[in-house]
This record gives C-alpha cells, sequence and structure tokens, in this order.
C-alpha cells in the first residue's frame, strides 16, 4: 500500500487540490509546445487554479501535464495553500507557520528512508531500446527557450563515491535527445559537489530524476541545507515518517515509491552540450547557450497515467518563487537565529524573484545589542553571505518589526518612507553569490563574487528599541476587541471576499 497524503503522495496532492477547487481538469485538447505554458504562465499572473492537462496533443493518451503547482491563489484564506498542501498543512496556513515547521525539522532528528520492494512508480519498466523521452509530452515552455524542458518541478539523486552522502537536488534539464538530457550541475550546488568527485575518479556519476516526487521531498530538494545532509532524511523529520523509496533498475540508488517518473542512468564525466537558452526565474531570458553535462537515461519507470509537473519560470510568482523562496527563508532564519542576531522574521519577497530578503528586526532585542546601522548590517552580512542560502539571494533589506514582510505593500512602503539614501546601504563586493543574477557585471559573473548588499529601512530611534511613529493601518490604528468584531462580522457588512487576513 503506498504511502497517501498530499505531502508523500504527489497523486493525492493533485486530487486534494481538483476536490477543493484549487486545480482544474482541462479536457479540452491543447499543446505542448508552448499552449500548456502560456496557460500556465496566465494562471500565475491570475493566480488561477492549477492547470491539470489530460488531452495533449501529439502524444500518448493517458499521458498528463500539471502547471502551477505551487501558485498562489486568489482565494484569501488561502492565498498559500497549493504550498502547504506539500507539506500536508491546512489551507490557511501562514508564512511564520510555514518557517517555523520547516525550521523545526531542521533540528528534529533525521528519519532515514524505508526501502520497500516496489511501488506506483514501477507499474512501467521500460530499459534499453524502449527507452524514449519523446514519448512524452515534453513541453517547449518559452517562444526563446532552446529547447523543450523535461525537468523544471523535478530532483535529482546523486551519491558520493564512498556512499556517505545521497543528494537530492533541484536543477534544470533539457530534452537533448531520445535518451539525453542536459542540464547544469554548478559546482558551489550538491549536485555539481558530487557530480565534481565522481569526474576526479574519471567515472561517470550514477544519476536518478524524480519528477512528480513526493511534494515535501521536491520541496526539501530546493532548500539550502548544508552539504552531506541527506534530504531524505529531512523529509521524514518534516512529515513525521519515513519516505518509501525504491532501488532504481540500473544503479543502485534509490528514488521515492510514490514517483510519477523515475529517469536513471549517468552524468558524463567529460561530456557537455549546448543547453539553453530558457526564461529564467529573475524573469528575464537571455539569448547565450552554454555548455553543460549530458545525462543518459538508461531506464525509465513511471506511473501508469502519469503526471509531469511543469513550472513555467518568469515573472514572478510562480515555483522558483514560493517554493524555492520560502526553502530558504527558513534556511536564512534558522542562520540568523543561530548567529544570534535580534531577528524576528526573514522572507525572500516572492515578488523580488529570489533576488532579495526582507528581515523583521526585534527592536527590543537590537537596543539591548547596542548596535549601531553598521555594526547590525555586517553582522547579517556575515551571517547570511557566508552561507548556502545566503549565497542564493544577492541582496538583504533590513526593517522594523513593525513592518509583516510577508507582505509585499508594507516592504515598499518601509523602504519609501524610512530607507535614507546614501545612509543605508551597505555593499560587501567580495562575498560570494549565485552567478546568475541578471544585473552582475561579466567579472562578477566570472569570479563568483560581488553585487551583495545589505539596505537598512531602520530609523535611528529603531537603535534605541522604539519609534516615534506607528503605521496606520488596520493592526495598528483601531483597538483589538474592534478588529475582531470587523473581521467576525465582514460578511454581515456586505461583503462577498472573507474579511481575515490571509498573512
Amino acid at each position: 500500500m503506498p504511502q497517501r497524503g498530499s505531502a508523500l503522495n504527489f497523486r493525492d496532492f493533485v486530487d486534494e487540490l481538483l476536490a477543493v477547487g484549487d486545480a482544474v481538469d482541462i479536457r479540452r485538447p491543447v499543446d505542448p509546445t508552448l499552449e500548456a505554458a502560456a496557460v500556465t504562465r496566465r494562471v500565475y499572473e491570475t493566480r488561477s487554479p492549477a492547470p491539470l492537462f489530460g488531452n495533449l496533443t501529439g502524444t500518448e493518451p493517458g499521458f498528463r501535464l500539471l502547471g502551477a503547482p505551487a501558485g498562489l491563489s486568489s482565494r484569501t484564506s488561502g492565498t498559500y495553500g497549493r504550498l502547504a498542501a506539500h507539506f500536508g498543512m491546512a489551507r490557511d496556513t501562514t508564512p511564520r507557520e510555514l518557517l517555523e515547521k520547516l525550521i523545526a525539522a531542521m533540528h528534529a532528528e533525521p528519519v532515514a528512508p524505508r526501502v520497500v520492494e516496489t511501488g506506483p512508480c514501477k507499474e512501467h519498466v521500460l530499459r534499453g531500446d524502449a527507452v524514449d523521452l519523446e514519448r512524452f509530452p515534453v513541453p517547449l515552455l518559452h517562444q526563446q527557450d532552446g529547447g523543450r524542458y523535461f525537468g523544471t518541478y523535478g530532483f535529482h539523486v546523486v551519491r558520493t563515491p564512498d556512499g556517505r552522502w545521497t543528494s537530492w537536488s533541484i536543477s534544470r534539464s533539457m530534452l537533448h535527445g531520445p535518451t539525453t538530457l542536459v542540464g547544469p550541475a554548478m559546482p558551489q550546488q550538491h549536485l555539481g559537489m558530487i557530480h565534481r568527485m565522481w569526474q576526479e575518479k574519471g567515472e561517470p556519476t550514477p544519476w536518478a530524476m524524480v519528477l512528480g516526487a513526493p511534494p515535501a521531498a521536491l520541496a526539501a530538494a530546493g532548500m539550502p541545507l548544508p552539504a552531506e545532509v541527506d534530504e531524505d532524511g529531512y523529509v521524514g523529520a518534516l512529515t513525521g515518517s519515513p519516505v518509501e523509496v525504491v532501488r532504481t533498475e540500473t544503479n543502485g540508488l534509490h528514488a521515492p515509491a510514490n514517483a510519477e517518473i523515475v529517469l536513471e542512468g549517468y552524468i558524463s564525466p567529460d561530456e557537455t552540450a549546448p543547453e539553453g537558452p530558457m526564461g529564467e526565474y529573475h524573469g528575464h531570458t537571455f539569448t547565450e547557450r552554454k555548455p553543460q553535462p549530458v545525462f543518459h537515461v538508461e531506464a525509465v519507470t513511471h506511473r501508469s497515467d502519469p503526471i509531469l509537473p511543469i513550472c513555467v519560470a518568469g515573472l514572478p510568482p510562480e515555483e522558483n518563487h514560493t517554493i524555492w523562496g520560502t526553502m530558504i527563508s527558513a534556511a536564512a532564519l534558522d542562520q540568523l537565529r543561530a548567529d544570534g542576531l535580534p531577528v524576528d522574521l526573514a522572507w525572500c519577497s516572492y515578488e523580488a524573484a529570489t533576488c532579495w530578503i526582507v528581515v523583521s528586526i526585534d527592536l527590543r532585542r537590537l537596543a539591548e545589542t547596542g548596535m549601531d546601522e553598521r555594526r547590525l548590517a555586517d553582522a547579517v552580512a556575515g551571517s547570511l553571505f557566508g552561507s548556502h542560502a545566503g549565497w542564493l539571494v544577492p541582496k538583504v533589506i533590513l526593517v522594523a518589526d513593525d513592518i509583516d514582510i510577508t507582505d509585499i505593500d508594507q516592504v515598499v512602503w518601509a523602504m519609501a518612507t524610512r530607507y535614507h539614501p546614501g545612509a543605508g546601504e551597505y555593499t560587501y563586493p567580495d562575498a560570494p553569490g549565485i552567478p546568475m543574477v541578471p544585473y552582475l557585471t561579466a567579472e562578477e559573473a566570472r569570479s563568483g563574487r560581488g553585487g551583495k548588499a545589505v539596505v537598512s529601512c531602520l530609523l535611528p530611534e529603531h537603535f534605541t528599541g522604539r519609534t516615534h511613529g506607528v503605521p496606520t493601518d488596520f493592526r495598528h490604528a483601531y483597538p483589538a476587541a474592534l478588529q475582531r468584531k470587523v473581521l467576525d462580522h465582514w460578511a454581515d457588512y456586505g461583503f462577498a471576499a472573507p474579511g481575515r487576513p490571509a498573512r
């Protein structure tokens, strides 16, 4: 009997979204070449339900695509509903509740996976000449893309040569041929680190890719956990149950038994091919193609009527921001707390395309430290920019704890009214960072350093633990009892939308 629930079974996750109206089962014929992606992109921009495409032209009957698996909802009480479902949490879960659950699992005892004999992912097993990736509805996502992308919402499985560390990590993969993919394995990422270990031995890297993975596993694969931490154990701690895994057909790795599709084979130690361009998480498409490692597929296993989830990267918010940004936020907040800094919350604003993280400062604790702005900025930079989470995010924005940093409108207001030009920005040109940030110079991108800053939206009196102004909004300008009354009677006033805040 397969594991059940939206966190550990992708099929249950999809069924739950359909049941609550946060997914639409589309029976109209849809072309995987651009049309499915265009619908998905419109879904992100209108916060519509996730599209499940069940009638795809030019592909085998039964093969399906799911777009926007972690897109935001337009429902006030369930804005983060799809994201929460990845962890088996209620649809009205708040960002703070999400982060605290993710952080608690980081400090819990890992729960090792449970190896089972077989599972749904083995319903169909294809090896040798039967392997043909072009059987699947691999979508063309943007008209500027250099190819069709199979892996946009799945994770790679690799293991160190000595077997001590198994990594589940996210990196895109482009269809290169009937039995090959091509995609990045950056040396700073865990996939690249382990690939390099095998290269140094002159051997191919045993590899698998999991698509339609247990949603909690997919999210964990995108979390900047420390090197040599096994994501499978973290998922067990996060869900309270060991992840059931099965042995791959060809190379001795293990993949989640509930997966929709598993590709397996190896990464060539020296073969590369041009990859890209692709519409990116930062919202731009550049024209360059880059040589990237080639992934050889020797076997494919999949469920009956498999569902391939897709992320159509681009202007936020999409999964690079909702899933990746949330996991980065949790890791960053945990790091700041571990370093004893006076922080209340950390949040990668989805709208900022994972290019900034906002940190709210506990003013009472700040005053107790005696720090001035420079010392605080340096301490935050030292904590974050040396971490894996901080490597991914180039800018940090500091605000007082009277700002709800999960509300982009409040963050913009704080920047507009509290940031002092010329006095509140601190740059760190030697800090390491991801080379994909669009504004980096050619030298910064080559060296992997620079383009990093801490921007302070703190006023001088904040460092004494007080502020001379109070935000004039619903939360601060009215007595708590009156706020509760207004929220409780919102529908009685004649408003159709729920009155409870989403955050």
